[in-house]
């Protein structure tokens, strides 16, 4: 029966890919005849390759550079199902990241699209984007963020106590008890985590909503992570629960018990609930990845781990005995704060941003075309050798002094940045801080691979053994 329901959905992605790519054929190549590049086999393109470039030691960059040393820094390419035309470089940072004048839009997969829902902000553009992001912008903000220090604080020190090295559960906690007060353990913890994974695995699998597939499992998840906000929303409306949280603000702002927003400061059930789950989904996987990062770097450069643990020591020293960290102490760490963006750089969590072409225009001498999809080559950016001399070589130290505009997207840029860039860092620098003060670590694989995934990872996850200093 397996077998039989697998080739039946194989024959139908042929089909369904022919049919696209014979649709599309008729017009985009033809448009595209001035720009370099190779649309590769006819269906699948150049997708086997940039898979299999994707999951290399080098990760994507593998794929970009062997075109830009053929093509220059702008090529086109046929992959994963789009026309796509490749950009590198800091004046097409600066255009595409800007979005000046409307120019492009966010370009997600189909299957993100219906994951996240059609109220996402990642979903939204120009004024209903600039609306929404400042609606669910006030507890990701400093002030947001400072009622939630302790919480962060204590979850960091009792995950390390518990540490198995295997798996870091950290993030998902901080960021359910910021947006609804899930409590970090029992069985709704173990629900909400359940089902937060199957979404997460979802995001960018193939758009079949077939019992069996990781989209309909995905969907399914979201319906039953709905259903249980739906619960609690009720309670918060009915009285029975009050928490001074992320979602009993916008509980407060948005009209009850209905799907009509007649308010500038109002938010339908709808978008609340599409929102929180893009939260989560944003919230998570990037921080989970920055923090792993970050961790097998410091454990393959001992110098920049010893200097780093002892800002730390200092930092611990200087207060009195008894006393925890303090937010102005996490707010004052330069150094770790260099190691957190030479992790973000040498790594590129993002690997690339993804745009639609919402008008004609030009860039590098090339004309793009309304409706073309547009990415942004991070990677490239970031091991640009121009701007970073040695760009494999893990230095902190590049970022002693401030860089050129659009030379590093950390945390990207524009409009479009990172709405919880603050809360990452937050969470990385509490983690790091009892990291290192109170422990040693041996990674207990050697492995560089990357998983091919949007979000880029270590392979094996980086397991490691910890132990007491």
């Amino acid at each position: 029966m397996e077998l039989s329901m697998l080739l039946i959905m194989i024959l139908l992605l042929i089909f369904v890919s022919t049919a696209f790519f014979l649709f599309r054929i008729s017009t985009s190549p033809k448009a595209m005849e001035d720009i370099p590049g190779c649309l590769g086999w006819p269906v699948i393109g150049e997708s086997l390759s940039f898979l299999s470039d994707f999951s290399s030691p080098s990760g994507i960059c593998s794929f970009m550079h062997k075109r830009q040393q053929r093509y220059g820094k702008v090529f086109k390419s046929f992959v994963l199902g789009r026309f796509t035309v490749f950009m590198t470089g800091r004046e097409a940072s600066k255009i595409l990241l800007t979005g000046k004048d409307g120019m492009v839009s966010l370009n997600l997969f189909y299957t993100g699209q219906q994951v996240l829902g059609p109220n996402s902000l990642l979903q939204a553009n120009g004024e209903t984007h600039k609306r929404l992001r400042r609606l669910i912008a006030e507890p990701l903000s400093i002030d947001g963020l400072k009622k939630y220090f302790h919480f962060i604080n204590t979850q960091a020190i009792e995950t390390l106590d518990q540490w198995s090295g295997r798996r870091i559960l950290f993030t998902l906690k901080v960021i359910g008890n910021m947006i609804m007060s899930l409590e970090p353990s029992g069985e709704e913890q173990e629900k909400f985590r359940a089902n937060f994974k199957l979404i997460s695995s979802s995001f960018s699998s193939l758009p079949f909503k077939i019992p069996g597939t990781a989209f309909y499992r995905g969907m399914k998840a979201r319906d039953s992570m709905f259903a249980m906000l739906d619960s609690i929303i009720a309670k918060r409306r009915n009285g029975e629960v009050i928490q001074q949280d992320f979602l009993e603000s916008l509980i407060i702002k948005h009209s009850k018990g209905t799907n009509t927003v007649d308010d500038e400061n109002k938010l339908t059930d709808k978008q609340m609930k599409d929102n929180i789950l893009t939260l989560l989904v944003a919230g998570h996987d990037t921080t989970t990845a920055a923090l792993t990062w970050f961790i097998k770097f410091l454990g393959e450069n001992p110098a920049v781990l010893e200097q780093l643990r002892e800002e730390h020591l200092q930092i611990k020293a200087s207060r009195n005995d008894g006393t925890d960290l303090t937010w102005s102490e996490v707010n004052n760490m330069p150094y770790t704060n260099k190691v957190l963006s030479e992790t973000l750089r040498r790594a590129t969590i993002l690997p690339w941003y993804s745009r639609k072409a919402a008008q004609d225009f030009e860039i590098d001498g090339y004309n793009i075309k309304k409706g073309w999809s547009v990415n942004l080559d991070v990677v490239s950016i970031h091991h640009d050798s121009e701007t970073f001399p040695d760009p494999e070589k893990f230095d902190p130290s590049r970022f002693d002094a401030p860089l050129k505009a659009f030379s590093y997207l950390g945390f990207g840029s524009g409009p479009r940045m990172c709405p919880g860039m603050n809360l990452a860092k937050l969470e990385i620098c509490i983690f790091i801080h009892h990291l290192v003060c109170k422990y040693k670590w041996r990674a207990l694989e050697k492995d560089d691979s990357v998983q091919p995934t949007l979000v880029r990872m270590p392979k094996n996850k980086y397991p490691v053994m910890v132990e007491p200093l």
